[in-house]
């Protein structure tokens, strides 16, 4: 048309310069640009303009298609529609929410409104950013305008509400779809097997399959993903055999999943036959058998099955790195030669990498390394909670507590983890000025009814010694669980008020929170220390009441408030009948209690017992022979360590403090 002489009009542009944008040939749609500004073919033709905004966001050319939308001298709907989804496009979900905001504010000439490809735009950014208030401040748009009737604005609010996991909102929107399609219903299925919703998961499936809706591998792969969060063993093996025996198709994404539910249940021989048959593994195959391996613990396994990706010349990502450094705990070795390979591959610089290399030199107490890996890396909030999580856990307080004021000195603004970590670091150290510090940015940053971070601030209140400041906030609180029941019923225990912890314990029964055995170990262990023997009593018989059986620290705990109280022979009957083997704690508690009283008759049969379980420990027999020694019984007490030598057992040197 060009080389015959005969020029485009302004309707051409918007043609060529939109076949442009398809084919991302950017050159030639500046040539066309620069064509309508010589022939004066942009000035007052909205389309054109409009045409050129979105071939430059379709191109990733943002900056000009922003001075070319500046540019227009006016501007309707299409044009404000093609920047917001340029920048929904090219995840600039922020940038397209505030120009979606600026074109309601300003307006658009004639009287126009946002249609529906400019809603859809906005409801992308707010599903994305996960911003579920604006989404329904959207959604009372669309419905005002009359938008909300279109089937492909009600998929797109389906879209947001499920990325913002927002479970009942987006099951409203796919009820009012009249047109639910293989997308809508991979949309919602997928939001309930995040929510762990099986149930509706499955219901959604069989009722596809009456609509004759067959399902894909998206789908299977996400009722399996979702069955292996919720630990339904037993109904994810029974919805494998179902797609086996339905003859669905096997595909790589479906056994990847299978491989990863079976890992996330701790079935790893399945797992390792799947992944064995798999015939071509991706990166993400390899990382769900290394997860399965580090979850339960087998850190040699992990890193042996990362070695065999690196020979066979699997490029390992960032998970992969992060999967096998979180299972580094007591290989310092293994945890370097991961750190070295990262380096090598350039993943080091990787703030997720990173921040799991901390972590490892922390958890095998390198904690010199760790450090010097935090001065040097790129830092966010996780970055920070992993060293001072490390210096906590190492026994190191007071550096963790230090480390904190400086995180704040930083502007880097703490969450919920950091909080209850410096509170526990607060805790070990009874740093009562530092945890009121921290109590301060909690009602600052309005975090009171996170419940496991004020349980965490009542523990700390409790170890530093305020028991009614920890009180007032337990009784403030608007729910309590077990844990922060357990807590606060300890801390009477520990603080010498036995009847508060008794009659606390008595509050939780009266409350409807069910005791767990924890409950129960520490209301024992506050009557044990206050001889509360009938009270302790009638709370050990409670347990059974709750099929809650007792374990070894109870009936030692219960051992020692009988033997303390001089009810002797009722603490050895209550051993004789135990339904588990006493172990050398529970004899030794009762002989503490025997020499406490005198009865050597008891002692001695108790002191043969404990030997017997425990023949190493010096503390028996030196416990016997002093107890022999204080009653006169010098011949008696010289066999003791005559027995004691012959066995090769020493006594073990004492320290001071001071030393």
């Amino acid at each position: 048309m060009h080389s015959s002489s005969i020029l485009p009009n302004p309707f051409t542009i918007p043609m060529i310069v939109t076949a442009s944008a398809e084919l991302s040939d950017i050159e030639f749609g500046r040539i066309i640009h620069c064509y309508g500004l010589k022939f004066g073919l942009l000035r007052g033709y909205v389309a054109n303009g409009s045409s050129f905004v979105y071939m430059y966001c379709k191109c990733n050319e943002l900056r000009d298609a922003d001075n070319m939308f500046d540019e227009m001298t006016v501007r309707d709907v299409v044009s404000w529609t093609a920047l917001i989804n340029g920048y929904v496009h090219n995840d600039k979900f922020e940038k397209g929410l505030e120009c979606f905001r600026e074109m309601h504010k300003v307006g658009v000439g004639d009287g126009e409104k946002p249609n529906v490809r400019t809603i859809d735009g906005g409801l992308k950014a707010c599903g994305n950013l996960g911003y579920v208030l604006s989404g329904r401040c959207l959604h009372g748009y669309m419905v005002k305008t009359g938008n909300g009737y279109s089937q492909f604005v009600k998929s797109s609010l389906l879209s947001m509400y499920s990325k913002c996991g927002t479970t009942e909102d987006a099951t409203i929107s796919f009820l009012e779809l009249d047109d639910k399609d293989l997308i809508s219903m991979t949309t919602i299925i997928g939001v309930y097997a995040r929510k762990g919703r099986i149930r509706e998961c499955l219901d959604l499936f069989w009722a596809m399959q009456k609509s004759e809706i067959d399902p894909d591998e998206i789908i299977i792969s996400c009722i399996l993903s979702g069955l292996g969060n919720s630990k339904k063993v037993s109904e994810g093996k029974a919805f494998h055999g179902m797609i086996i025996r339905r003859g669905f198709k096997l595909s790589k994404m479906v056994i990847s999943s299978l491989i990863s539910m079976y890992s996330k249940f701790g079935c790893l021989n399945i797992a390792e036959n799947l992944f064995d048959r798999l015939f071509e593994r991706d990166v993400d195959s390899w990382n769900h058998m290394i997860s399965g391996y580090s979850k339960l613990g087998l850190e040699t396994k992990c890193f042996e099955l990362f070695r065999e990706m690196q020979q066979l010349r699997v490029e390992a990502n960032k998970d992969s790195l992060v999967l096998v450094l979180s299972s580094c705990s007591g290989s310092p070795l293994i945890g370097r030669s991961v750190h070295c390979y990262a380096i090598k591959n350039g993943e080091d610089a990787n703030i997720s990498v990173a921040n799991s290399i901390v972590g490892m030199y922390g958890r095998c107490k390198n904690l010199t390394a760790a450090n010097r890996l935090f001065h040097r890396v790129q830092k966010d909030v996780v970055t920070w909670n992993t060293l001072i999580t490390a210096y906590t856990h190492g026994g190191h307080s007071n550096e963790a507590i230090s480390l904190f004021e400086q995180m704040i000195s930083a502007d880097v603004k703490p969450n919920s983890v950091t909080l209850k970590t410096v509170l526990s670091a607060c805790s070990h150290q009874a740093a009562l000025e530092h945890g009121k510090r921290v109590h301060s940015y909690i009602k600052e940053m309005g975090l009171e009814f996170d419940l496991s971070l004020v349980t965490s601030l009542v523990d700390m209140y409790v170890k530093c010694g305020e028991l009614q400041l920890s009180r007032k906030i337990f009784d403030s609180m608007p729910k309590r669980d077990v844990i922060s029941w357990n807590v606060m019923i300890s801390g009477y225990g520990i603080n010498g008020d036995a009847n508060a912890a008794v009659e606390l314990f008595q509050q939780m029964e009266d409350s409807g929170v069910r005791p767990n055995g924890l409950s129960f170990l520490a209301v024992l262990l506050a009557c044990t220390h206050a001889g509360l023997v009938e009270a302790g009593k009638d709370i050990f018989s409670r347990m059974e009441l709750y099929a809650i059986q007792p374990t070894l620290k109870h009936y030692a705990c219960m051992v020692d408030l009988l033997g303390r109280a001089g009810y002797l022979q009722e603490a050895e009957n209550l051993v004789l009948s135990m339904p588990i083997v006493p172990d050398g704690g529970v004899w030794g508690s009762l002989l503490a209690c025997c020499r406490t009283h005198n009865d050597v008759e008891m002692a001695e049969r108790v002191a043969k017992r404990a030997i017997e379980l425990d023949p190493k420990n010096d503390g028996y027999y030196i416990l016997m022979a002093n107890m022999l020694n204080s009653m006169g019984m010098w011949e008696k007490a010289e066999k003791v360590r005559e027995d004691m030598n012959k066995k090769g057992v020493r006594k073990k040197a004492g320290w001071s403090a001071r030393e």
